[in-house]
């Protein structure tokens, strides 16, 4: 069975195609969004832009302005918008059944097989998965209830860069202190240990490494470390919000050993780096080490639908029947469009073409290094990549960044940002973005690059 069309077949065809943006349609909406919304509505204010429809990616906007998604809903579109093979499955799914709590469907069943299939090497038919609340922060929830259940500690290890999502517990052990300020007291006794950042750190690779995983054995082991009754350690693979932070060789594997010299949970955060991402199913395959739980949401939906899972080795199996619970664990449409999903991926060797067509966009990007001293750093895997731009002090330059994201808005390409102060441009494209795509789009990033850094330059 072929799993729908070939990637080249699932975009618009005029991408990119932009007029003056925003258009009056576009600004319409936004102002109406302005007046009943939400003011926690966020990403409008870095890209004015009202969405009407996507093909792969390719999106629409409300005033038919056609723009190269590198940007993917935040990693959430990995076979693209609208894929057709997916949403084949959804419109026979949401004719027959919505939603069932967790009684047993055969699209529930089919996808905890199919995640069984790509799931680490350890966990792989040793594995069980709990659904819980739709999004990535009940999937870490649900990882903080499964060590403290299992262990009978309370205290969590998680890293400064991290993000793990907005409720109290994902709040409790992601870093950023403005995001979080106005909701402690979260979670007691959660410690933020360093991660591994050699360029920032001013350390080589094994010197980052050396220095975390001292701290973070300090702080299990050391009698005097401040954790009282450790029950897990929290990581991102690849931090994703902290500016793709792609740790050495070495770091999971200490957090591997140290977690089990002193029986603690290891979790891994894969909501955003999993699924495909990297040019590997999880951004730990890299490193061959497999955690206790692992966490998915984002790319698992589909096309988008909320879904989130977590993954645990059998032995964690200690839950008794409505031990975690949420209403929203049946969601059967997300559950098949999830298993397209996988499926999608693994007919058209998608892991593959992330690997070969991240590193085209790495390539670019350090031939753009080249000339400028602005461009720092470029890193990451896959088509998980980021780059660190800085001033001409070294230190962290968002401004050249927001422009940069600017130029590409107005000429057809849509990209994101991270990093701690926002220096860094992020690559987070579907995965069945061709490589005539990644042309034209990086055509117009190198293009946007000179002309920001040149401009910072002048001014400073």
């Amino acid at each position: 069975m072929t799993a729908g069309p070939p990637i080249d077949d699932i975009h618009f065809d005029d991408a990119p195609n932009v007029d003056s943006v925003p258009g009056p349609n576009t600004r319409a909406l936004l102002e109406k969004q302005d007046e009943i919304d939400s003011n926690a509505v966020a990403y409008p204010d870095d890209i004015p832009i009202a969405f009407e429809e996507g093909k792969g990616a390719t999106v629409r906007d409300a005033d038919g302005n056609t723009f190269i998604d590198l940007f993917a809903g935040i990693g959430v579109l990995n076979v693209g918008h609208s894929n057709p093979y997916v949403l084949e499955a959804v419109h026979e799914q949401a004719d027959k059944f919505v939603h069932t709590v967790d009684f047993p469907t055969e699209a529930r069943l089919e996808l905890i097989e199919k995640l069984n299939e790509i799931a680490p090497a350890g966990l792989r038919d040793r594995n069980k998965v709990v659904f819980g609340g739709p999004t990535g922060s009940d999937a870490i929830e649900a990882s903080i209830k499964l060590a403290k259940y299992n262990t009978g500690g309370d205290g969590l290890i998680a890293f400064r860069g991290a993000y793990h999502g907005a409720t109290t517990g994902a709040m409790s052990v992601t870093s950023n202190k403005k995001f979080k300020g106005h909701y402690t007291p979260l979670l007691s006794d959660v410690v933020h240990a360093p991660y591994p950042y050699p360029f920032r750190q001013d350390k080589t690779p094994q010197e980052a490494v050396d220095h975390a995983l001292e701290e973070v054995r300090a702080i299990v082991e050391d009698p005097y470390g401040g954790l009282a009754n450790p029950a897990g350690i929290i990581v991102e693979p690849i931090q994703g919000e902290g500016g793709i932070i792609t740790p050495p060789d070495g770091f999971l594997r200490g957090l591997r050993e140290i977690a089990t010299d002193n029986d603690v949970v290891l979790v891994f955060d894969e909501i955003q780096s999993g699924l495909g991402r990297t040019g590997e199913w999880w951004a730990s395959d890299w490193a061959g080490v497999t955690p206790d739980v692992m966490t998915s949401a984002k790319a698992l939906g589909g096309v988008g639908f909320p879904l989130s899972a977590t993954m645990y080795h059998e032995d964690l199996d200690t839950w008794g029947p409505g031990d975690h619970a949420g209403t929203y664990r049946g969601h059967v449409v997300g559950m098949r469009a999830g298993t397209r999903a996988i499926e999608y991926i693994q007919e058209h060797d998608l892991l593959e073409h992330a690997r070969e067509l991240g590193e085209y966009i790495r390539g670019r990007l350090r031939d753009a290094a080249d000339e400028t001293d602005r461009l720092a750093e470029i890193r990451g895997e896959g088509l998980f990549i980021g780059a660190e731009f800085v001033d001409e002090t070294g230190a962290p330059d968002g401004d050249v960044v927001d422009a940069i994201q600017q130029y590409c808005f107005e000429r057809g390409v849509l990209i994101w940002t991270a990093g701690r102060h926002g220096n860094v441009l992020r690559f987070l494209p579907p995965l069945v973005l061709t490589h005539d795509l990644a042309e034209t789009a990086l055509d117009i990033v190198v293009e946007a690059i000179e002309h920001a850094t040149t401009d910072a330059t002048q001014a400073a």
